[in-house]
């Protein structure tokens, strides 16, 4: 072996030990997970009580008329 290949072999090492120890890329997937989740539950939640909403608010709606006229 002459001494360039074991420059090179002492650099991809280094590369792996940096790439290894690197984390800025695991807390960008995190983030993504998390945010994925939170539109996820907040989809569950509106098709669950969507038709309740509509429900309450034209309850609202023919109150306010309804008291409007009085």
């Amino acid at each position: 072996m002459n001494l360039n290949q074991g420059n090179t072999t002492m650099k991809l090492l280094n590369i792996f030990k940096s790439f290894k120890n690197d984390e800025s890329g695991a807390v960008t997937v995190d983030w993504v997970v998390l945010t994925g989740a939170v539109v996820g539950l907040g989809i569950i939640i509106a098709n669950t009580m969507g038709g309740s909403i509509t429900t309450a608010a034209g309850n609202v709606g023919a109150d306010v008329i309804e008291n409007s006229n009085n």
